[in-house]
């Protein structure tokens, strides 16, 4: 299964940067994962132009037949059992492709909800992006183990 996440904006402070690359260490055994960052836009002048040009930059990077997922306050919510189903059912579906998005400091442009083929969610809260990036980074991974059998989740 191949993986792409792509983010808004960059990880700016190194333990983000080091958290993120020991996720994705980890997940190499499992998947294919692969994150594009996006160039965050000023959003004080011109929130909406702002949000376009980020939207522009996300279509993009959406590979060609990958099944859509955009991360919102308002997707469903699952366990780490209930993600680790769903990315198993991912498979199952033949989806070789999966394609999440997660918004920057603004949130996401109309163009890019539009596109999602689903929305999930981290849990009701906001969450600045990197930290979403770092947790759905670890969410992946206990899902891969999770789904293994294998010792880490508990």
């Amino acid at each position: 299964m191949r993986i792409t996440i792509v983010a808004v904006g960059r990880l700016k402070e190194s333990y983000w940067r080091d958290a993120a690359a020991e996720y994705l260490k980890r997940l190499r055994p499992y998947a294919t994962v692969e994150v594009i960052e996006v160039q965050d836009r000023d959003v004080t002048a011109d929130e909406r132009g702002a949000l376009k040009a980020e939207a522009d930059g996300v279509l993009r990077a959406i590979p060609d037949g990958a099944h859509v997922v955009v991360m919102a306050i308002g997707g469903k919510q699952l366990s780490s059992e209930g993600m680790a189903s769903w990315l198993g059912l991912a498979g199952i579906e033949g989806r070789s492709s999966v394609a999440i998005i997660i918004g920057g400091a603004a949130g996401l442009d109309a163009t890019v909800m539009a596109r999602a083929d689903e929305l999930l969610s981290l849990g009701a809260m906001t969450l600045p992006h990197q930290l979403a990036r770092v947790v759905l980074l670890e969410q992946i991974y206990r899902s891969f183990r999770i789904m293994r059998g294998e010792p880490y989740h508990r």
